[in-house]
């Protein structure tokens, strides 16, 4: 079963089953995006997941523009994807937060831009808004409004495609059942790995065409405050390693081939110059039926990442079983 490299989105678009992830971990230098960024497009990544949040749009963009102008990649065989943060919700900060990326990375245009979290906070220049208490100040601003200004965003042609993050099947719904709507997203992307599969989302999505993104498809950074930090570490899973050593791989290409296998577009997460190159080796080999099913096995529903943040809101979507 050779893998096509590319999916085609539902509004006709297409984007690389295979992207590089751009958050860098607390304590390392934004830099490093940059660099990995570079890395991966020499070495042939043509998608790169970032997000306003992160904090290093700068640095990306910058890699991205001199990739282009030394001729290894046209803008348009990239596919660059963006986040509206939590603060940004309200229809009328929904097209500038976008022109500020686009302002960061001296870019005409991204090829998605996504709503990060359907988690609304306060609007302002601070990413988590608290008050004297240290708890997270929310807005009320209904997604579908600001679903609503992402398809004049569209429409504007500041982003080729629009789609979310992190919404559980109920959150879909209400988009896809929005009246008026103009443009269902073409993808959602979450926390999808061999401990946490997703199976119940994904075959939700398939069924509305919509794909499914694959973060945090390698278990997760050790980030604290965000991530549960006492879960098992998937890459040093064994029946993983078993699989791994039969293909001759790494772990970590293995749980990346098996998401491609199920349909879900996967993103990588690395610093490192010999596994940025490494992870292009899920389009060499195939894991067999029986290796498809081992790994179905390891799914015990466990987040890494729980948006603590988040968990007093309304909207909150880790509630729901999918």
């Amino acid at each position: 079963m050779a893998l096509s490299r590319c999916v085609k989105l539902n509004d006709g678009h297409l984007m690389p089953v295979l992207g590089l992830g751009t958050l860098v971990s607390e304590g390392v230098p934004k830099s490093k995006a940059g660099e990995a960024t570079r890395v991966a497009i020499e070495v042939g990544y043509r998608h790169i997941d970032a997000a306003y949040v992160y904090e290093n749009e700068e640095e990306v963009g910058s890699a991205l523009r001199e990739k282009i102008a030394d001729g290894t990649v046209k803008r348009e065989e990239l596919f660059y994807t963006t986040k509206l943060w939590a603060t940004f919700f309200r229809p009328e900060l929904v097209r500038p937060a976008l022109e500020r990326s686009l302002k960061k990375l001296r870019l005409d245009y991204v090829d998605l831009f996504i709503i990060h979290v359907p988690i609304t906070m306060k609007p302002g220049e601070e990413l988590l808004p608290k008050d004297a208490s240290g708890k997270v100040i929310f807005d009320t601003v209904d997604l579908r409004d600001t679903w609503a200004a992402l398809e004049k965003c569209k429409d504007a042609g500041l982003t080729k495609s629009i789609g979310v993050s992190n919404f559980n099947h109920k959150q879909l719904e209400m988009i896809l059942n929005k009246p008026g709507l103009k443009y269902k997203p073409v993808c959602n992307q979450v926390e999808c790995h061999p401990y946490f599969n997703q199976s119940k989302l994904l075959d939700f999505c398939k069924s509305n065409d919509i794909v499914l993104v694959a973060n945090a498809a390698l278990g997760s950074q050790r980030l604290k405050g965000w991530v549960n930090l006492n879960h098992p570490v998937l890459l040093e899973d064994p029946v993983l390693h078993a699989i791994a050593k039969k293909h001759k791989q790494t772990s970590a290409v293995i749980a990346l081939r098996y998401q491609l296998q199920r349909g879900v577009v996967v993103l990588a997460k690395s610093y490192n110059k010999k596994r940025i190159k490494e992870n292009l080796q899920v389009f060499d080999f195939e894991l067999t039926t029986e290796d498809m099913k081992a790994i179905d096995g390891l799914n015990r529903n466990m987040r890494y990442y729980l948006a603590p943040y988040g968990a007093d809101h309304p909207e909150y979507p880790f509630t729901e079983e999918f």
